[in-house]
């Protein structure tokens, strides 16, 4: 590989949501590390031989990290690999993804880590890790060796889009994390409750004639996850909160010091029930689509860290699984790419401050699994995203990286998108003029 020669940002607004600043200037780049910044560096003071990128005033922040992604290797490189996923990423301003282990086989073996591993340093484009399995064949039984797969590169331990049942599974399973400091990371949605419904119980579901999943699928089983956290002292994660009534149990969680933390997805933050208007696939998602008060619910807990981190959950489907009757459509969506442009609806509305979005995008998911990244500090790796705020754009799904174009924001305007991705001081993605 070649010598990377210097890169210096200038004019530019550094925005270091780890930090808490806000400073306009440059940022210089050596051996794939920050090595400056600051309002002294312009192009005058650039080292010899540097690329100069002048950022015209706008955003450099810390790349984003996105903890919940759905790729397909090994098992279902139809509907994503390493290379097209990472791709994706690069496009939306992620330079670390995480992948969950729902692929086939399922993440539960260290040779299953070391293989992904592998295959992400010779084809992906981004930092890539793997999500290992709780238990095996994510059956919610048999607890998987969580010292090995550690060791072998998991960086947290999840069933994906599964939840664990057995509240005796559960618990050994938080005793056994716990022991190793590894971070438990679970789908909370109990499947007896969601039984045959497709889409958020009440009355626009009646309306449509749908069966109907209540928000109490959710919040049972995040009672239980948080009862047993307290038991146990294991670091707890919930992947996905959906609805006013969870945040009030995880601020519980969190006054009473236990180690608790939540995630809430994109799609959940700017959309709600009713963009399922005459039965959208691409809206068909698990955990389903709440109501608009839930959704701004979502807003304010970002705003103000109740909830910690903003996730993708990006789950590629192919068209055979999508072009269905809703109630037998596939749950899914795809969204590393449009992730970040959809979070900047939040900052336009004035939801959500933009150092509290990008914290939520970046810092936060960065320190919880224990990875560079997240701020614009010196001696960190160079792992940046250049952004405008404002440009305005039109989503087409035939322009997206990703093998699967089930995106609910297809023609959707968007304001705001990544001009550049930068991975350990190299340039993985740059907008064309």
């Amino acid at each position: 590989m070649t010598a990377l020669r210097p890169l210096l940002l200038v004019n530019a607004l550094m925005v270091d949501p780890a930090a808490g600043t806000e400073i306009r200037g440059g940022l210089l780049v050596r051996d794939g590390l920050i090595a400056d910044t600051g309002p002294h560096l312009t192009a005058s003071t650039a080292p010899e031989g540097a690329e100069i990128v002048d950022c015209g005033g706008r955003i450099v922040a810390p790349g984003l990290v996105d903890m919940r992604c759905f790729v397909g290797e090994p098992g279902y490189e139809y509907r994503e690999t390493i290379a097209s996923a990472t791709a994706a990423a690069a496009a939306g301003g992620v330079t670390t993804l995480v992948c969950q282990p729902a692929t086939d086989p399922a993440i539960d073996d260290p040779a299953i880590v070391d293989f992904l591993l592998r295959r992400a340093r010779d084809t992906g484009i981004v930092h890539f890790h793997p999500m290992a399995a709780i238990t095996k064949k994510l059956g919610g039984r048999e607890m998987t060796e969580f010292g090995l797969l550690q060791e072998a590169g998991a960086v947290a331990f999840t069933d994906g889009a599964r939840s664990v049942t057995d509240a005796l599974v559960m618990r050994r399973a938080m005793t056994y994390a716990r022991d190793f400091d590894a971070l438990i990371v679970h789908h909370t949605e109990d499947p007896a409750l969601v039984g045959e419904g497709v889409m958020n119980e009440g009355e626009f579901a009646s309306r449509l004639g749908l069966a109907g999943i209540p928000v109490e699928a959710e919040t049972i089983m995040l009672e239980r996850d948080l009862r047993l956290v307290k038991l146990t002292g294991a670091r707890y994660h919930a992947a996905s909160i959906t609805c006013r009534d969870s945040l009030a149990i995880i601020a519980r969680a969190k006054n009473e010091g236990l180690p608790v933390t939540a995630a809430v997805t994109i799609n959940h933050l700017t959309l709600n029930e009713n963009d399922i208007g005459s039965y959208r696939t691409f809206c068909k998602l698990t955990p389903p689509l709440r109501t608009e008060d839930d959704r701004l619910a979502l807003a304010d807990a970002v705003a103000d860290g109740t909830i910690d981190i903003i996730v993708s959950d990006h789950d590629p489907q192919d068209v055979e699984t999508k072009r269905l009757p809703f109630a037998e459509a596939m749950p899914g969506a795809v969204g590393v790419e449009t992730m970040l442009p959809a979070a900047l609806r939040l900052v336009h509305a004035g939801l959500v401050p933009l150092a509290a979005l990008l914290r939520a995008l970046s810092t936060a998911p960065a320190s919880l699994l224990r990875l560079p990244g997240g701020t614009l500090a010196k001696g960190e790796p160079a792992d940046l995203v250049v952004i405008d705020l404002d440009t305005p754009w039109v989503l087409d799904r035939d322009d997206l990286r990703s093998k699967c174009k089930n995106s609910p924001f297809d023609e959707a305007r968007m304001s705001g998108r990544v001009l550049r991705s930068i991975v350990g001081g190299r340039t993985v993605h740059a907008l064309a003029d």
